[in-house]
């Protein structure tokens, strides 16, 4: 598994410029008639436009996505994109159910979607609520399928083409088991298109799937800090249907343990339970390898484990045991400890519900928020600065005990779940965090900035964190509390969804802040329109400077961005950059090794420039074109990477002119270099704990080809 945090999955449905475009002379001069090779004989001549301008159908009357983004895999003349009716016969949509047997990965390292997926196709209402029932190839078929998925706050729906990628007339991406099933791998398709093509898939993390699918709240735990008693643990979570994965990330990448457990590769934990053998109970966890393959080797092995000649047949069937390679299998818990290190939960709550859908247990009431931090009223940042109060609020009452016999101090469970939306289309991820604190006024009031200068909060989370989403979980006797949400900075803009979860009907609502009307969040400005080039100049250079095939080295690059600079309020700072700079950024871009760009990477680096030029201008303070050394490092926050006094003092002696200034393709070239680091970092880092363990080589390739 290849995984990074959501923020650096390229592209989004938000990412309107990764949106393939039917007429792009760009894409055409790259693949010659796309529409010819993702059609695979069905003649461009003949598609036609509906009324809408947004569906296209081609002369079989069947539809057609042109909007699904492409990446270069997709593009090669090898791969035909055909329809199941011409894999095989009678194609069906679902056969005898989803189950969690029906996802067998493909070419694509996107096996924290497919755990994700095989944890979901155990709760039959869930998968519904993203994959609709009613579809098929026979009634009604129309060339297209839609699915459904949660987008902060609400559930959206992606509508696309059964058109699938192929090799030979073989699926090169994700299928099912039965050659005749095709939900999956349409699923996944569609999931591809949310997120920006088949090639976003290649990074992630198992819990982001699981929220997108189900609305849920999440948590990544190390296994070793989790009880001891883990069966304790671990079984009331799946009695509340509670998605778990987990994974090994101390080893080279998909690469196996001498007992079968592949390194960095998510896992779904389906089942546990206490097993009845010959020698007395055996606590068992069951789970599932997402490729279908590649199992457990030791102890309780599906293939040779003798342990299960001391289970009777009729436990076994109680078990559905069945001895074959089909990616699911036993552990002990002992064993299941020392070979998985990471394990991640997903709540859910009645956000998944649906007229005619309902879980047995529904473990959680959910209270949703959509909040924003707005400068100058909204946006206080942290608890340490003298603006906290102006932070968003939230009153928080818990009246409703807990039923847990155990507990002898009769407290209210809770989950707060904050996350920042739209990071991805402003560039930003804000560090984030939660404080809860005992209410002192009547029912729905502010703390005051005198309130929270005596106050504790009974409840926080650890630190400000840039993640998407954080989550704090705690037990507190019954009573009124405020939760604040707030950044680590002051005056940072964004926007955010606030949720809080409760075992029974809690409450949570928004505090009255006094003197104040309802806030909104202000327009955004773009400094970079009055410097960089229009999106449809952009497009107009980006053809002028490649080359004959399409591609963008660096000394192209260089010309491009130097007439670029030379248009718009920056013009000058040209004469600063350096074709060593423009190697960088190309070799930091690249996916192939291969030092040059096609007009998709181009875009990628097109729209980060347009975000940082924003972050200059806005800091450049005196109009000089240069950022001065004190500048830099708010500048660098504003951009999403805070960094401390000491790697500060490295980027003054590496990256500043001999005035200690940096000017403007200096930033841009520091931007990059720290963006990329940030990227491969992560990559390597299996659930953001803070640690990677790469090997010789690709330590010499992260550190030489940059």
């Amino acid at each position: 598994m290849s995984v990074a945090s959501e923020e650096y999955s390229a592209h989004t449905v938000e990412d309107e410029t990764d949106s393939v475009d039917g007429d792009d002379p760009l894409l055409g001069s790259q693949s010659g008639s796309w529409f010819a090779d993702i059609l695979s004989g069905v003649s461009a001549a003949h598609l036609s436009n509906k009324d809408d301008g947004d569906s296209i159908v081609g002369s079989d009357g069947l539809f057609v996505d042109q909007h699904f983004p492409l990446g270069k895999l997709e593009l090669r003349s090898t791969v035909k994109w055909k329809r199941p009716k011409e894999l095989c016969p009678t194609p069906q949509f679902i056969v005898d159910g989803a189950t969690r047997l029906d996802v067998c990965q493909g070419n694509l390292n996107d096996c924290w979607f497919l755990s994700a997926l095989a944890s979901l196709s155990l709760h039959r209402c869930l998968l519904e609520r993203v994959v609709p029932t009613g579809q098929s190839f026979q009634d009604g078929y129309d060339g297209s399928f839609c699915f459904q998925f949660w987008q902060y706050g609400q559930w959206v729906e992606v509508r696309i083409d059964d058109l699938l990628p192929t090799v030979e007339g073989r699926l090169i991406y994700l299928s099912c088991r039965d050659k005749y099933e095709f939900w999956s791998p349409l699923l996944e398709k569609a999931y591809a298109k949310l997120k920006g093509g088949y090639r976003a898939l290649n990074m992630g993390f198992p819990h982001e799937a699981m929220v997108d699918m189900t609305g849920g709240v999440t948590e990544v735990f190390t296994v070793a800090s989790l009880p001891r008693d883990l069966p304790a643990f671990l079984m009331p979570l799946l009695a509340k249907a509670c998605l778990i994965n987990c994974a090994n990330c101390q080893g080279p990448l998909e690469q196996k343990n001498e007992l079968g457990i592949m390194f960095r590769h998510a896992y779904s934990v389906t089942a546990m339970e206490k097993v009845k053998t010959e020698y007395g109970p055996v606590d068992l966890i069951r789970v599932q390898n997402p490729w279908g393959k590649a199992e457990w080797e030791g102890p309780w092995s599906d293939m040779n484990g003798p342990q299960w000649d001391r289970v009777s047949k009729e436990e076994q069937l109680r078990l559905d045991r069945v001895s074959r390679e089909d990616g699911e299998f036993w552990m002990d818990v002992s064993d299941f400890r020392q070979n998985f290190e990471v394990i991640e939960l997903c709540h859910l709550s009645e956000t998944l519900g649906q007229p005619g859908l309902s879980l047995s247990t529904r473990p959680w009431h959910s209270t949703t928020h959509q909040g924003s931090w707005v400068v100058g009223q909204s946006a206080g940042g942290s608890y340490q600065g003298g603006l906290f109060s102006q932070n968003p609020q939230f009153y928080l009452t818990l009246l409703e005990e807990d039923d847990d016999p155990s507990d002898s101090e009769k407290t209210c469970s809770f989950m707060v779940a904050l996350m920042q939306k739209h990071s991805r289309r402003s560039g930003l991820q804000l560090a984030i965090g939660l404080h809860v604190y005992k209410a002192v006024h009547s029912e729905g009031k502010f703390l005051s900035s005198y309130d929270l200068r005596i106050l504790h909060p009974v409840l926080s989370t650890p630190n400000y964190t840039q993640r998407r989403e954080v989550v704090l979980r705690g037990q507190l006797p019954p009573g009124h509390y405020v939760i604040v949400a707030s950044t680590a900075q002051p005056n940072q803009k964004g926007a955010f969804i606030l949720r809080v979860l409760t075992e029974k009907g809690n409450a949570a609502a928004p505090a009255e802040k006094p003197g104040t009307n309802d806030i909104t969040m202000e327009e955004p400005s773009f400094p970079h329109q009055a410097a960089l080039p229009s999106p449809r100049s952009t497009r107009r250079l980006f053809k002028k400077h490649c080359n004959k095939e399409g591609y963008c080295r660096p000394l192209e690059l260089y010309q491009l961005l130097t007439e670029a600079i030379q248009g718009g309020v920056l013009a000058g700072t040209e004469e600063k950059l350096a074709l060593e700079h423009c190697k960088s950024l190309v070799v930091l871009m690249d996916t192939q090794g291969l030092a040059q760009m096609d007009w998709l990477e181009f875009q990628d680096l097109w729209d980060k420039i347009r975000r940082w030029t924003d972050i200059f201008l806005t800091f450049d303070k005196n109009k000089s074109q240069c950022l001065e050394y004190k500048e830099v490092q708010p500048a660098l926050k504003a951009a999403g990477m805070p960094m401390d006094d000491f790697v500060m003092q490295l980027i003054g002696l590496r990256y500043t002119e001999p005035d200690m200034t940096i000017s403007y393709p200096g930033f841009l070239y520091l931007l990059m270099k720290l963006d990329s680091m940030i990227r491969k970092f992560q990559a390597y880092d299996m659930v953001g704990m803070g640690n990677i363990t790469i090997n010789y080589r690709q330590w010499l390739h992260m550190t030489m080809y940059n």
